[in-house]
């Protein structure tokens, strides 16, 4: 088996999440480098922003789940993002205040709580939106970003209102605030550790997920659902638990995303935001968990590397309000880039990266 390694003896070690001992040193590599070098090597400037993506690979695992594994185009993603940022932040705001708000700080319980309302919300959307495929099902799912806008501008008991906003939720745990500088750690560095923790769980969550029975099931409504309900499987059943099981993802990514920037306000949950998160699972690689992680990461970085532009050519413009400002390139970098891995690259960075791998297995060979 050393000599070996992805020779399988039987289909369950084949569906083994870490198959091979490249992929097991692999990982334990990467999560020891992002949990020892990573928050003491980098600046606090940095460890915000990695903080920052790693809550919204969260998000994008879950809806990678709706389109890349069950294949249900959602473009309102930004509606359960903000349903579990609002209820995280109600739970967690001081009460008495200007906005609604119930004191309850502790991290596990407004987390949870944001993740079951944002998953009963996708419960009781998906009736709906399983009676639709493809353009259909994405122009509903549009209609909640939009419904999502008119409402959270609106209820300014909850929200702030628009321009004002709220406090985003408070991270805390045992006595302690997560987002606040310590005796050891600053609070960039303890939201980075507390956000890389989270995205492993979720993370293996959903790779089991993926390749259990649900999973499989999840595929074969993706590929043909006609085909999977001629063979027993519940087509509705499993596309409103793809929708339920992707929104509580995006209700706890919310919760986690606004708990980092500490500010929540109603006009951040618009059409960009989902864009942006279908972006992740684009150029990411739809269908693939580690996928998510790249694109989500790559997403987040992308207005800070833009920044930095200017430095380097001289006819972008640092002003944003210019059409080759900084602010205006990430933008158009976002429809670029999913347009380019589209035609050239359907798997994304994680296409890339099985080129790459598959290229020095086979290395000296061509083939």
């Amino acid at each position: 088996m050393w000599g070996r390694p992805e020779l399988y003896t039987s289909y369950g070690q084949n569906l083994r999440m870490l198959n091979t001992r490249p992929k097991q040193v692999a990982v334990v590599a990467m999560v020891l480098l992002a949990a020892t070098y990573v928050p003491f090597g980098l600046p606090d400037e940095w460890l915000h922003l990695f903080a920052m993506g790693l809550a919204a690979a969260i998000g994008a695992i879950g809806l990678n789940i709706v389109t890349g594994y069950a294949g249900q185009v959602s473009l309102g993603h930004a509606f359960f993002l903000a349903i579990g940022a609002y209820t995280a932040s109600a739970l967690s705001g001081e009460p008495g205040r200007r906005t609604i708000g119930f004191g309850i700080t502790f991290l596990p319980l407004w987390l949870l709580a944001a993740g079951v309302v944002a998953g009963v919300a996708g419960v009781i959307v998906a009736p709906l939106a399983t009676r639709l495929r493809g353009l259909y099902l994405a122009i509903v799912t549009l209609g909640l970003v939009f419904l999502g806008l008119h409402i959270f501008k609106e209820w300014k008991a909850l929200t702030g209102g628009p321009g004002v906003g709220r406090q985003g939720p408070v991270p805390e745990m045992f006595g302690q605030r997560l987002d606040r500088n310590g005796d050891l750690l600053t609070g960039d560095q303890k939201m980075y550790l507390l956000t890389l923790v989270l995205l492993v769980i979720f993370a293996v969550f959903a790779r089991n997920l993926v390749r259990s029975k649900v999973g499989r099931a999840f595929a074969a409504v993706r590929d043909r659902d006609i085909a999977a309900d001629v063979i027993g499987v519940s087509v509705t059943r499993y596309k409103v638990l793809a929708f339920g099981i992707s929104s509580f993802y995006a209700g706890c990514a919310g919760a986690l995303l606004y708990a980092v920037l500490g500010r929540v306000e109603p006009d951040s949950f618009n059409l960009l935001l989902s864009i942006q998160f279908v972006a992740m699972v684009l150029i990411g690689g739809a269908g693939t968990i580690s996928g998510s992680i790249m694109g989500a990461l790559f997403i987040t970085m992308l207005p800070r590397l833009t920044q930095e532009l200017p430095t380097v050519l001289p006819f972008i413009s640092s002003d944003v309000t210019a059409p080759l400002g900084a602010a205006n390139l990430a933008i158009i970098f976002y429809g670029l880039m999913i347009i380019l891995f589209l035609i050239f690259e359907p798997r994304g960075l994680f296409g890339i990266w099985i080129r790459i791998r598959n290229y020095f297995k086979a290395w000296p060979f061509s083939y």
